[in-house]
């Protein structure tokens, strides 16, 4: 049963005819536990007996106030009155104290093979969300009851479900959630940032240039995503991505797939620009590539957004790295050109014994911040 249910990627929680934990899928416990650590489900105790409020009640989302729980008790009551062998005064003993005053409320009700009701559940934010909960009787190969499936769904309807998930990359996802508890992860970044936006702005219509600014941005994460980066915030006409060593396979992979999203960025700008009607001339982007050693990486997600950012000193200096970058070039910093191994480097036709590195301060394009903040950092063009 519990090996049929995985099967389907169902999002489901089992419980056996008795109502005890038999089965809890991996997504339930790590949507519900936590961000990716397994929640410490009771197995074998009752459903909604002490110890799965008391589990329920430690968890960060999911069901995890005692409303939550009478909620759910009141909705399947009927049914797991049915399936308690000892009636009423045995399911009264069974369940935790905070539900025994609905016990003597419930009527049996078993003649249904599958049921829907609504509840709700703390999103990680803090918000109360609204789900669907499907209970599924299941029958084992001569007909008798083996137990009951409760499906969680979400109560947003599918023409939302559906534009998140065919304008998304699910690869982008997964890797979101890899990254989700905020650690230390050494990581690339990329900031590339439009040069010259303000004139853009005030010569094109309002409409033009936002459709430019929406073509850059998915050129942006389609670029980041295809060589294995995170897609982190959009500020203005600038985009910042980060490339971790443990998504990537080492810190070498890593760096090589944020130089190869920077050329494969710099070279979809002349569609966006041609799409936009302008010349290449006009859509010039500023690239800075960093390595940052000690990067806190981790997801911020709300009840309006989701996106990966990280923090650290190096953050920083790519935007400083960035910013000096004018006229369209790519300043990569040694630290993140020496990450890289022999091979990495041959596919990028780079010879990290061979390049020579100018001071950022020492630029002619140094900006004030960067001879401020960062004129020691070497960087080379990429």
């Amino acid at each position: 049963m519990a090996a049929a249910l995985r099967d389907t990627g169902s999002w489901a929680e089992i419980v056996d005819t008795s109502w005890r934990y038999v089965y809890m899928t991996d997504d339930l416990r790590l949507s519900y536990g936590g961000l990716l650590e397994l929640a410490p489900v009771p197995i074998g105790a009752h459903y909604f007996g002490p110890e799965a409020l008391a589990t329920r009640l430690s968890w960060r989302g999911g069901p995890n106030t005692v409303e939550f729980f009478r909620e759910a008790f009141a909705a399947t009551g009927g049914w797991t009155l049915s399936d308690t062998t000892g009636g009423r005064d045995e399911l009264r003993e069974l369940v935790a104290p905070t539900l025994r005053d609905l016990v003597d409320e419930m009527s049996c009700s078993d003649s249904s093979p599958a049921w829907s009701f609504a509840g709700h559940s703390t999103f990680f934010s803090g918000s109360v969300v609204d789900c669907r909960i499907l209970a599924v009787r299941i029958h084992d190969a001569d007909g008798r009851l083996a137990g009951t499936a409760l499906i969680f769904m979400p109560a947003v309807g599918m023409a939302v479900l559906g534009s998140i998930a065919l304008g998304g990359d699910l690869r982008h996802f997964e890797s979101m959630r890899q990254v989700a508890k905020p650690a230390r992860r050494p990581a690339a970044i990329l900031f590339a940032d439009l040069e010259g936006s303000s004139p853009l702005a005030r010569r094109l219509s309002t409409a033009s240039y936002f459709a430019l600014g929406r073509r850059l941005a998915r050129a942006a994460d389609q670029c980041v995503i295809e060589s294995g980066g995170l897609v982190g915030r959009h500020v203005g006409d600038g985009v910042v991505a980060f490339f971790p060593a443990e998504t990537a396979g080492s810190e070498s992979a890593a760096a090589r797939a944020c130089i190869e999203a920077t050329r494969a960025l710099r070279n979809a700008i002349t569609n966006v620009a041609e799409r936009s009607d302008l010349a290449a001339t006009d859509v010039v982007l500023r690239f800075g590539l960093h390595w940052g050693a000690t990067l806190y990486v981790g997801q911020i997600l709300t009840s309006g957004r989701a996106e990966v950012t990280a923090l650290g000193d190096e953050v920083n200096e790519a935007a400083r790295i960035e910013a000096c970058a004018t006229g369209g070039r790519a300043l990569a910093s040694k630290a993140l050109i020496e990450r890289l191994d022999p091979a990495d480097a041959a596919a990028l036709d780079v010879d990290p014994d061979r390049v020579t590195y100018t001071a950022l301060g020492q630029l002619d394009s140094a900006t004030d911040k960067a001879r401020q903040d960062a004129p020691a950092i070497a960087v080379c063009d990429v």
